[in-house]
Formats: C-alpha cells, sequence, structure tokens
C-alpha cells in the first residue's frame, strides 16, 4: 500500500485515470494530493515564481477529477477566480494561461455555471496585456453565451450578463470628458483614457456588438447597454459604441481577429518570387489574395444598423443628451468626433421623427463650402429632417445654403452640392421653401455643367409633385397644371384632410378572422383572448430565430397566392375564401368594424390586413370599377413593393446623393503607377517595340525617321524652316533647278 502510494504521488497522470475509473477507492490518494495543493497555493501566493511548474501540473490534476469529488472541491472554482483577479500582475504568462483553460475545462465539465465563468473571464479582459490570452478569452465568452442560447433564449444567462456589462460601462461615466483635443487632453497625457475607466466600457461595448453581429443578442437590453456607452467621457467608447448605430466598424479592436492587419498584396507576390515554388505555397497564396479582396468589398459596403435604431429606449431623451454633449463639449471634441455625433443624432431624429430644434440652429455654424467634411456635414442636416420638423426651424437653413453654395462666385461642384442638399431637405419638409428662392434655382437648369443641370431639375421635379403652385405656370408641367385646375392642393404644415375613425380595411379583417373561426371551431363567438396571446407568441418566436435574415429582427411576409394562410391571431388552418362580390366590397369599405377595440392587432395581422385590401381592389377592378378602382389597386401594390423593400432603410442617403453626378476625377499617384504596371506586361526590360526590335539587323532608328513623328510645332520653329522663309528669290529658283535636274536624272 505504502509503494502504491509513492508510485501515485510521482506519476499524477495515472492516478487521474484511476481516480476517474473508481473514485472511492483512491479517495486517500486525492486528499493527500490536495492537501499537498494547499500548501503549495499558500507558498505560491507569497513567491508565485516559487514551484509555479508543479503548482499548474496540481491545478490541472484537480481540475480533471473535481467532478468525482463536489464536496471537497467546492472552493476550488473560486480559488483559481480569485488568484487570477487578485495577483493578475505578479503572475507569469503560462500560469495565467494555465488557470483560464483550467476554468473553461471546469464549466465544460459542469462544475461551475456560466454566469460563475463569465463573471471570471470579463474582469480579465482589461487587465490582461497578453494578446493571445485576450483572444482565448474572448472566444471562450462568445461560445459558452452562444451555446447557450442555441435552442431557446437563455434569459436568465443573459440577463446576469447583460447586467454586468451595463457595470463596467457605468463605472466610469462620472469623470471627467477629456476630449479628443484642447488642453485637457494634451494635460492628461497618453493615460488620460486609464484615468476613466475606459477599458472596461470598451470591452462592455465591443462583447456586445460582437453578440448582436453575430445574431446571439438583438433585445433592447443589449442595444441600451451601448446606448450608454454613447455618453461615456472616454472617447474611444464613445466612438465605438456611435459606429454600432451607424453601421461602421473603424475600430480594429472590433475585428475577430486583434492581430489582423490590411493585407499588402505586394508583399505576398514578392514573397512569392524569392520563396521556393510549390503548389502548396500557390494555393496558400491564392486564399489569401481571396480573403484580402473579400475584407476590401466588405469594407466597402456600409449599412446603417436600422433594428438597433428601432429598439432604442426613449429616443427623445437619447436625442437630447446626445445633442447636449455635443454643443457642450463642442470646443473638446475634433471635428471627426463632432460629425460622428451629428450622424448619429440625424438618423435617431429622422427614425423617430424626433423634434429637437437646437440641433438645426447649431449646424448652421458649419454650413459653409470651404468648411472641412462639409458632404458628411449636409447628409447630417438632410437625415435630421423630417414630414413633422417645424418649416420656421428649417427656412434659415435652407437660405444659408443658398447664399453659401448657390452663386455665380463657387465651383460648379459645389453648386451642385448647394441645390441636392436643398432638394433633401425640401424633400422631406416642403413648405422650408420660399417661393422666390425656388424661382431662382431652378433656372439653374439651364447651367451648361451637367450636374448643376441635373441638381435643378431634381428640384423641379420635387416641386410639381408635392406643390407645383410655388413654380411658375411655365414651369409646372402638365399634369401638375391639370391638378391645380381641378382643385388639388397641398395641405399646409400641420393640416389632415380628415380625422382618422377608423383602420383602413379593418372591416375586410374583421370578417376574415370570423369566417375562419366558423370553419375551424363552427362557434363565431368564440374567445380571442387566447388567440391573441397565441398570436403574440408566435411573433416573438419568429422573431428570436437564429437565421441571419430575421437576425435585425424584422419578418418578410410574403402572402402572392389566393389562399391566405398567414394569420397569426387565429389557427393555422389553410381555409378558402368564398368571393366577395362588387356590393360587399363597398359595404366593408363604409361600415366602420369595432375589431380595434376588442383586440391587439399583431404585425401579422397587419401584414394581412394589407393582402385582403389588394385581393379586395383586385375582385372590384374585375367587376368592372372604372379608372379610380384601378387607380386604388396600383397604389395598394405600390405601398406593398415599398414596404417589402424596406423603405425605411433605404432613406438613409450618402454622400454621393448630396455631390451628385461628377465628372472622373483625376487619377492620383497609385492609380498612375497601376496603369503604367499594367502597360509593361508582357514587354521586355520595359524598352519599346520601335527601332532595332523589329529589324533584321539591330540598329536605331535615322533622323529622317525620327522627324516623321515631330510635332509640327516644333518642325515650323527649327533652324531649316525658318531659312527657307528667310531665303532670297535667287536661292530658290536656284534650288527649284537643281530639284528639277536631281528628278529628271532620277528617271533616266
Amino acid at each position: 500500500m505504502t509503494g502504491r502510494g509513492i508510485l501515485l504521488t510521482a506519476n499524477l497522470p495515472q492516478l487521474q485515470n484511476l481516480i476517474k475509473r473508481d473514485p472511492d477507492a483512491y479517495k486517500e490518494e486525492f486528499l493527500q494530493q490536495w492537501n499537498h495543493y494547499n500548501s503549495i497555493r499558500e507558498i505560491f501566493q507569497i513567491n508565485p515564481d516559487d514551484q509555479a511548474q508543479h503548482f499548474r501540473e496540481l491545478v490541472a490534476f484537480i481540475s480533471q477529477v473535481a467532478q468525482c469529488y463536489p464536496q471537497e472541491t467546492a472552493e476550488f472554482p473560486s480559488q483559481l477566480s480569485t488568484l487570477l483577479l487578485e495577483s493578475h500582475g505578479s503572475l507569469t504568462p503560462d500560469t495565467r494561461k494555465a488557470l483560464v483553460q483550467n476554468l473553461v475545462m471546469l464549466r465544460n465539465k459542469d462544475v461551475i455555471t456560466s454566469i460563475q465563468l463569465l463573471k471570471s473571464l470579463f474582469p480579465l479582459l482589461p487587465r490582461t496585456t497578453s494578446p493571445s490570452l485576450r483572444q482565448v478569452i474572448r472566444k471562450t465568452i462568445l461560445s459558452d453565451i452562444r451555446t447557450a442560447n442555441l435552442r431557446t433564449k437563455n434569459h436568465k444567462l443573459n440577463r446576469a450578463v447583460q447586467a454586468m456589462l451595463f457595470g463596467m460601462v457605468e463605472r466610469g461615466m462620472d469623470a471627467e470628458v477629456l476630449g479628443d483635443k484642447g488642453k485637457l487632453r494634451a494635460a492628461a497625457g497618453p493615460s488620460g483614457e486609464r484615468t476613466t475607466n475606459g477599458d472596461d466600457a470598451m470591452w462592455a461595448v465591443i462583447m456586445t456588438k460582437e453578440l448582436w453581429k453575430k445574431g446571439i443578442w438583438t433585445d433592447a437590453k443589449s442595444v441600451a447597454i451601448v446606448a450608454l456607452g454613447c455618453f461615456h467621457p472616454a472617447m474611444k467608447v464613445q466612438t465605438a459604441s456611435i459606429h454600432f448605430f451607424l453601421g461602421s466598424d473603424d475600430d480594429q479592436e472590433d475585428s475577430d481577429d486583434e492581430g489582423e492587419a490590411d493585407v499588402d498584396i505586394k508583399a505576398l507576390h514578392h514573397r512569392r518570387e524569392i520563396n521556393k515554388k510549390t503548389r502548396s505555397g500557390d494555393k496558400k497564396l491564392r486564399k489569401q489574395l481571396k480573403s484580402a479582396k473579400k475584407k476590401k468589398s466588405k469594407d466597402d459596403i456600409v449599412t446603417p444598423n436600422f433594428p438597433a435604431l428601432q429598439l432604442l429606449n426613449d429616443p427623445q431623451t437619447f436625442g437630447e443628451k446626445l445633442f447636449d454633449n455635443l454643443s457642450r463639449y463642442d470646443k473638446r471634441f475634433s471635428l471627426d468626433h463632432k460629425i460622428l455625433m451629428m450622424q448619429l443624432l440625424s438618423r435617431v431624429i429622422g427614425a423617430h421623427k424626433l423634434c429637437v430644434l437646437g440641433f438645426y440652429s447649431y449646424i448652421v455654424k458649419y454650413l459653409t463650402y470651404h468648411q472641412l467634411r462639409i458632404p458628411a456635414i449636409l447628409v447630417a442636416l438632410a437625415q435630421a429632417v423630417h414630414d413633422l420638423t417645424p418649416p420656421d426651424a428649417l427656412t434659415p437653413i435652407v437660405r444659408k445654403l443658398a447664399q453659401e453654395f448657390v452663386h455665380p462666385g463657387v465651383g460648379s461642384e459645389i453648386i451642385a452640392a448647394g441645390i441636392n442638399a436643398i432638394r433633401e431637405v425640401c424633400r422631406r419638409q416642403p413648405w422650408a421653401m420660399e417661393e422666390d428662392l425656388l424661382g431662382d434655382l431652378v433656372e439653374y437648369r439651364k447651367s451648361r455643367d451637367k450636374a448643376v443641370t441635373a441638381a435643378a431639375r431634381g428640384i423641379l421635379q420635387l416641386y410639381r409633385e408635392v406643390n407645383p403652385s410655388m413654380l411658375k405656370r411655365r414651369e409646372r408641367g402638365k399634369e401638375a397644371s391639370m391638378g391645380l385646375s381641378e382643385g388639388r392642393q397641398p395641405l399646409p404644415y400641420g393640416h389632415s384632410e380628415v380625422a382618422a375613425v377608423d383602420i383602413a380595411g379593418l372591416a375586410l379583417l374583421e370578417d376574415h378572422l370570423k369566417k375562419l373561426r366558423e370553419e375551424d371551431t363552427g362557434q363565431a363567438d368564440a374567445s380571442e383572448g387566447e388567440d391573441d396571446e397565441a398570436a403574440w407568441e408566435g411573433w416573438d418566436i419568429e422573431t428570436d430565430s437564429e437565421s441571419d435574415s430575421e437576425s435585425e429582427g424584422w419578418i418578410n411576409v410574403e402572402s402572392d397566392r389566393d389562399d391566405l394562410e398567414l394569420s397569426d391571431s387565429e389557427d393555422e388552418t389553410p381555409a378558402k375564401k368564398s368571393e366577395p362580390t362588387e356590393a360587399e366590397c363597398q359595404q366593408n369599405q363604409t361600415r366602420v368594424s369595432t375589431l380595434a377595440t376588442s383586440k391587439i392587432l399583431t404585425p401579422a395581422d397587419f401584414a394581412l390586413l394589407n393582402d385582403l385590401r389588394i385581393q379586395a381592389a383586385a375582385k372590384a377592378v374585375d367587376a368592372g370599377g372604372g379608372s379610380r378602382a384601378k387607380r386604388k389597386l396600383v397604389a395598394l401594390e405600390a405601398n406593398k413593393k415599398a414596404a417589402e423593400a424596406d423603405s425605411s432603410t433605404n432613406a438613409f442617403i450618402t454622400e454621393s446623393d448630396i455631390l451628385g453626378p461628377r465628372k472622373k476625377a483625376k487619377a492620383d499617384y497609385a492609380e498612375r503607377l497601376a496603369s503604367i504596371e499594367k502597360g509593361r506586361e508582357g514587354r521586355e526590360k520595359y524598352a519599346s517595340f520601335k527601332g532595332k526590335k523589329k529589324k533584321a539587323t539591330p540598329s536605331s532608328s535615322t533622323n529622317r525617321e525620327k522627324a516623321r513623328n515631330k510635332p509640327v510645332m516644333m518642325i515650323l520653329s527649327s533652324k531649316a524652316v525658318r531659312g527657307k522663309k528667310k531665303a532670297s528669290l535667287r536661292d530658290k529658283q536656284q534650288k527649284l533647278r537643281a530639284h528639277i535636274e536631281r528628278a529628271k536624272k532620277a528617271y533616266h
């Protein structure tokens, strides 16, 4: 027995294997190693460099067999976590990595829960300085949360992790905003960000963005974490949070591979030339070039994160607080950061139709044609306008744009950008335009520059559609003039035609649901409370799916078939509908339904409602409804196509919309070199194909051959030509006689 104990003590892997087979028989040997671990741990806490290798072996051994002795090793995970968090700086890299790996092993063996593991790993992200260890921790956190939410949402884990991330962001919110320029930033020095606990908040934002991008978290709480980061005193946290809502990832730390830099294609080709040629090398080179090309094309496409903007809690307060930070710390922020905040604020205002009137007066000072990055500022201005914006707040802006950008003292590109910016503002709020100013802008359609002409025609076409009465009679066009003669006038700002008393087509939905209930259950007066609950539950399940197309929180409802089967508020048994007559369609349009007062309509119900309206309009057209019924059908189909195309996402404009069509820009140095290199392909030593290369015997070209390609102005200024002009009449006669004599001799 004594010999066996000595043998097993010296061979931990063998003892580990035996314990897993029969834990009770080798409990005494395990307790001996456990006591040895406790003594070594106390020594290790005093001097981490002493017996570090033996300590790592004991930790790995206990982690492997911890599930066999849960009572004896109950404190083991907390000891590892405490050692990592409290003595992180004094541990060697190998020891830190070993402790993290053993904690992950304990989680895989279900010795500790996911929450206990994440509480130990999250604080390590900002503390560790090892890129490899940070990458391991990051991938472990993402994979653990993804696995927990694989089949169904693990709300308990998600709430705990989100609360932890909230705490990491809130930890430094009370610090002073230093900004990214000025005296305060210079006085803070390179460690200025450290004083605001920016690292904790930065990693909280990064992990939230990763979980959102992978479709694991798509709820409002994850959006609230990043929204809180938009007001953090650390500039890097603000920038990362704003980029999340704008849909761009400019910060390098947000990529999957932290150490991944831009691929140098020229260096890859050069390395391939000097290294040994192998098939595996060629395959590796093609793979790297393909990934570099794919990464470049992916970076060029930037789409706004519209679902995240829609999930903002209290967007009015968010917009007001963002504008307050923008105006209060205006002199502490650089221009690039201020433009980022303008873009986010404008998109929030446009998406939720907010009223932040101070933003329009703030942005006026940047509306000059010589302002840096003026196209981005004009885009932010246009996106911040919507149909509920008061025209009085926009009229000074439109006048300022016309005075600064649209006059003969600037270039054609500036005039085109100014007219396009005015058009985008007036497209969202037509009443911001003045009649005299509109007449002056429309006159620019006679310009010789293509971009200016297109911009002026664009604003002319816009007002032909929205308010032709502001145009001159000869500029209104045929359709607009006919509409004015018939008395069709746009309503002033704040007015509506009739008060809303019902939802259009709601009676059709009520009859359809009633028929479904009669056919499925035979009871027309069935209870609707359970159906409503089932409708919302089904809709939530749809939105929580893991597919990439539905991870954004939107559902494409397609119902082009004649037999409608889509309704989350009823049973999903398909049912055929009887053909409604023209009289029934007319009665359904005039009848006021009470369905909205007794039932909460789901998004699927509204989608079904639109399909029923289209079908009813098509039946009315077939029954001889006339041109009015045809126009109604066309309008309903157009609205459906616009909804399927997600017009809200396309409402965001780009800088190219402001600049308009432009001439081909002059090639820069890199493009010219690329063109030269392309022309040299297949040529020897970059030399010309003319002269001695094409001749049988190598020789240079003669002066007569060179003279054929000389420019005519160069020949006219030569000595020979100037001498002929100054020659006397006698010299000219002698030369002509000599020429005739030579010609006669040549023919004999």
